[in-house]
């Protein structure tokens, strides 16, 4: 043998992925997210729901605060915003509070001297649908 011939290094095959196996991982990759997609949607709503009831529970805590310190509840022309500033020194309610997860107010009133109604219209933004959250 020459030493041309023992110096040679054996050249390498390059390889390359196929048509067919791009093809197949984006199948793959379509499958995936046709079944992953459609369980993630519904997420993001039900969080606002959960969001609004858990507000609505504590609105009505401070409602129950505002009763007790003034023997009444707030009157329906005065709703929910009266907690903003009642007490003046340490407020029963923030200001962040007065509208639902939807960006809307909250549906405030009262129903007798003892007794008030509050909800929200819900993902519709509608009352008296079927989506209205109630605490």
């Amino acid at each position: 043998m020459s030493t041309a011939m023992m110096l040679r290094v054996p050249r390498r095959k390059k390889r390359a992925f196929t048509l067919i196996e791009l093809l197949l991982v984006l199948v793959i990759i379509g499958v995936l997210a046709a079944i992953v997609i459609p369980n993630l949607a519904g997420r993001g709503q039900k969080a606002k729901i959960d969001a609004a009831k858990a507000s609505l529970t504590s609105i009505q805590s401070a409602l129950k605060m505002f009763e007790v310190e003034n023997s009444r509840f707030p009157t329906t022309e005065e709703g929910i915003d009266l907690l903003t500033t009642q007490p003046p020194d340490s407020p029963l309610l923030e200001k962040k509070h007065l509208r639902d997860p939807w960006d809307s107010p909250w549906n405030y009133k009262l129903v007798s001297a003892t007794k008030f109604e509050i909800y929200s219209n819900g993902p519709d933004g509608r009352p008296g649908t079927d989506d209205d959250i109630y605490p």
